[in-house]
């Protein structure tokens, strides 16, 4: 479905120090830096498939969609979206995909999220017996009932977000962009956008690229993860191969009869919190087996879980060892 090789997008862009006499110069000698938001940025997506696309702010995520949905032209490299080369924007090409950004809306703000929707369905040329249906099945799955007559400006934020969903898939796309799309909302509401995303996916065969800083939109939803900084690609697998590679740590919580702790508990491992008869061990993987089988043995042990380390805490030391690396590389050629 998606093809991508040696991507990159640089941007040429002016530099100025502050005060009147730095703007006059300026007139006469512009000074500019060439910024590399995608740096040769490869990877292969296939059809069906739900994707999480991670990096910090400022690594090339948002920019690498635009590129892959035709709203930017690649400085250089080749990609290719379901056979279509994007920036030819062709209106079979476009009829295929949706760019959801949370950070920006496509509804009419003063008119209500159908009027949004009918001018979606003439713009992608919608038959109306297809339209009602999917309107209707949309509808169920999101909950918008009540919502598709109100003016968009009396929505709350999860309302509008739901029904940018709505308007987006009201064509069928099979190829999903979607940015930030839990951003700002509840916890409630973010369970029911991602279980709504998945029952899209899995019904209508749909490929999925997300971006989002929340990691448990990305546990929930992503399979497969590409994790990029400063437009070049760091990782790609799954979540638990990414911990076993930069974590390789397990968290085990543990709840004591009575509201004490062992007096000793830190020999068993690292203590992360401990308190009122909890606590949380960090352990390395070849220690688990043992260290639990002492502590199930010695204690009277209400209950116990086995986890991963936070995806944030994960995410945090790739990015860190990336930027010692970069460093280290910098001091070489200097």
């Amino acid at each position: 479905m998606i093809e991508v090789e040696n991507l990159k997008k640089y941007y040429s862009v002016f530099r100025r120090e502050p005060g009147l006499k730095n703007s006059l110069k300026a007139l006469f000698r512009r000074h500019t830096t060439e910024v590399k938001a995608v740096d040769g940025l490869s990877f292969h997506i296939s059809e069906g498939k739900r994707v999480g696309f991670l990096g910090p702010n400022g690594a090339g995520k948002t920019t690498t969609l635009k590129m892959l949905s035709g709203l930017l032209y690649p400085s250089g490299g080749k990609v290719l979206v379901d056979g279509h080369l994007p920036h030819k924007r062709e209106t079979s090409f476009l009829k295929k995909i949706i760019l959801v950004m949370g950070q920006k809306q496509q509804l009419l703000w003063d008119l209500p999220p159908l009027e949004t929707l009918e001018l979606n369905r003439a713009i992608y040329e919608v038959p109306m017996p297809v339209f009602r249906k999917r309107l209707g099945e949309l509808t169920e799955l999101l909950g918008i009932g009540p919502q598709l007559r109100t003016p968009t400006r009396q929505l709350s934020l999860g309302e509008r977000m739901k029904c940018e969903l709505a308007a987006g898939l009201i064509h069928g796309p099979k190829l999903l962009f979607l940015d930030e799309p839990t951003i700002g909302l509840d916890v409630s509401m973010q369970q029911t956008i991602r279980e709504f995303i998945r029952s899209y996916n899995e019904r209508e065969g749909a490929t999925l690229i997300l971006t989002s800083h929340n990691m448990d939109d990305v546990e929930a939803l992503c399979p497969r993860i590409l994790v990029i900084d400063k437009g070049r690609l760091l990782f790609d697998g799954s979540v638990a191969e990414l911990v076993a590679q930069v974590k390789p740590e397990k968290r085990i919580g543990l709840r004591f009869e009575g509201s004490s702790l062992p007096e000793n508990l830190e020999a068993y491992g690292r203590v992360i919190s401990a308190g009122a008869g909890e606590a949380i061990l960090q352990l390395g993987l070849g220690e688990v087996s043992e260290v639990l089988g002492q502590l199930l043995t010695r204690f009277a042990i209400k209950d116990l879980t086995v986890e991963n380390p936070p995806l944030e805490e994960v995410m945090s030391e790739l990015f860190s060892k990336h930027a010692l690396t970069r460093n280290e590389e910098a001091a070489e050629f200097s």
